[in-house]
């Protein structure tokens, strides 16, 4: 996959003087975090298997403060650890890691196969142990970093099963993560939105599908409506920030309320 940088901004390093690499970065949620992050002062890195899509998100939020955009396939080790030297060469700052990419090919058990079932696996598991395996020796060198990963409600519940089973193993990559990089001082926490309107929830649905689907995610929210891209990305900034130095290993849920109901 190319190093090529194909997207950035023009207002030069962060404030924070802290960086964060954002996968999924060209996506509705992915740019949200990303916008957050940049304004909170963080230098923001985005990753994003489409080109043409990072290239476009990383010029969208050129306002924002040094956001630039790199093509990368987050379930390729090769891939990963040579964006990731690339980045350490250009003197990118490394601080924290959003594991926001992920694939929901939605399929039942009597359709699944094992090629959904390992794409997806990829991706939503794989993709963020690798970025963390190639960004450790940067966190030692500078004495900690932040690592927040995305999962979702339906850990709790049920759903699609490839895609909730890759979002189970994201919990327990959090809690592993954290107590084996907690002595390098990177904390490693995750959020778990519910339902947040974006084209990954709508794919594969109709309109009418998808109004029936968010029907019986409201009906068993208490705070009454579905999660928005700029409640997730507020989340991650909490964590990534330092009023969250010494929380770690948890899982924020980002639902209103819906982690205390059964699933729809």
């Amino acid at each position: 996959m190319s190093g090529k940088r194909v997207g950035l901004s023009g207002k030069g390093a962060g404030l924070s003087g802290k960086g964060a690499v954002v996968t999924g970065g060209a996506g509705v949620l992915g740019q949200a975090i990303a916008a957050q992050l940049a304004a909170d002062g963080f230098q923001v890195t985005l990753f994003d298997l489409d080109e043409a899509a990072v290239t476009r998100a990383a010029n969208r939020l050129s306002g924002s403060g040094d956001v630039a955009g790199y093509p990368v396939d987050v379930s390729d080790p090769d891939a990963v650890r040579e964006q990731i030297a690339r980045l350490e060469h250009a003197g990118r700052r490394l601080d924290c890691l959003v594991n926001n990419a992920a694939v929901n090919p939605r399929l039942p058990l009597s359709d699944q196969t094992p090629d959904a079932w390992d794409t997806t696996m990829a991706v939503n598991v794989r993709g963020p142990m690798l970025l963390c395996q190639a960004m450790r020796p940067w966190w030692r060198r500078h004495g900690g970093g932040r690592v927040v990963n995305v999962g979702s409600r339906t850990w709790l519940g049920g759903g699609p099963t490839a895609y909730v089973t890759s979002k189970a193993a994201v919990v327990g990559l959090t809690r592993s993560l954290a107590v084996e990089l907690g002595p390098l001082g990177v904390t490693v926490n995750a959020v778990a939105p519910s339902v947040v309107e974006t084209p990954l929830t709508r794919a594969g649905r109709t309109e009418e599908e998808f109004d029936r689907f968010a029907a019986r995610h409201l009906a068993m929210t208490p705070l009454g409506r579905l999660a928005r891209p700029q409640d997730v990305a507020d989340a991650v900034a909490f964590l990534a920030g330092e009023r969250a130095a010494f929380i770690t290993g948890e899982i924020l849920h980002v639902c209103g309320g819906a982690q205390l109901a059964p699933s729809p």
